[in-house]
């Protein structure tokens, strides 16, 4: 074997160990969902269900031990989290398209305090936005939960569409311009098609976060008819012991938006850099 097959079989082995490590244990979530309490709970380990049960899907669905439907909290994780792509991919948009296409003072400043704000660590900021939130009127709302997901996915969403709007050339814009397309019908048709890449990875980053986000939920929100996914998994945790079926089952439920969100935004994004490519 020579030093090239060597060097291949080393990678394609190396990715292969990652791609196990990472999806094992997503695999045993989903695997636990489906297992009768005796299997979960037994010395042997099981890797598959013996014995495949919905039972502790019908318990998150109809309730568990809150007693509350889970369709009502996934309606405002999907409140907050749709609310949450929409109002920062528009900002961040704009404000990306902004740095990257004029000059103005302190510009520099604001993009290296781009940086900086992503560093401070978010657990920090938990007692400050909580009294901003509270002098604002907007304590235990959906609507001040989303603007706290805003400020957070806004510095990551401008500093990487920044990238892709100063990788657009100027040519496309000045020609559109010479063919007589306003600033506004540039902007969607010749801009907004190429810049899709970059649009969808921030959308990806702005839903996951807002979607599995637990502390300030957990902070911010007093109501039970208010709270979020990740709160109603915590009602599974007890001191007494931990209801590990309905745990997997919700955490299964859970991740399938995320699954569904990031399929449906990458058919968008194909036929975005489609639309560019010939309409641009």
């Amino acid at each position: 074997m020579n030093a090239r097959t060597f060097r291949r079989v080393a990678l394609n082995t190396a990715g292969i160990g990652v791609f196990v490590v990472s999806v094992f244990p997503v695999l045993w979530m989903i695997s636990t969902a489906f297992k009768p309490n005796q299997e979960i709970f037994s010395s042997t380990p099981h890797p598959l269900p013996a014995h495949p049960t919905w039972q502790h899907f019908a318990f998150v669905l109809n309730g568990g031990v809150a007693g509350v439907s889970f369709w009502d909290y996934f309606a405002n994780s999907a409140i907050v989290a749709v609310s949450t792509v929409a109002i920062s991919g528009l900002l961040a948009l704009l404000a990306a398209t902004a740095v990257a296409r004029f000059r103005f003072r302190f510009r520099t400043t604001f993009l290296v305090m781009l940086l900086v704000v992503q560093m401070v660590p978010a657990e920090a900021l938990v007692i400050p936005l909580f009294i901003d939130l509270k002098h604002l009127a907007m304590l235990n709302s959906l609507a001040g939960l989303v603007a706290v997901y805003v400020g957070f996915a806004l510095p990551f969403s401008i500093w990487m569409l920044r990238g892709f709007v100063a990788a657009v050339p100027r040519e496309l814009e000045e020609a559109a311009a010479i063919d007589g397309a306003g600033p506004v019908r540039t902007f969607f048709r010749v801009l907004l098609p190429l810049v899709a890449p970059g649009l969808v990875a921030t959308s990806i980053f702005s839903f996951i976060t807002a979607w599995n986000e637990l502390i300030f939920a957990y902070t911010f929100l007093k109501d039970q008819d208010k709270a979020t996914l990740p709160i109603m998994l915590q009602f599974f945790f007890a001191r007494s012991g931990n209801d590990w079926g309905p745990i997997m089952a919700a955490s299964t439920l859970l991740t399938l938006p995320v699954i569904a969100f990031f399929l449906t935004v990458q058919r968008r994004m194909v036929s975005g850099l489609v639309a560019g490519a010939v309409k641009g």
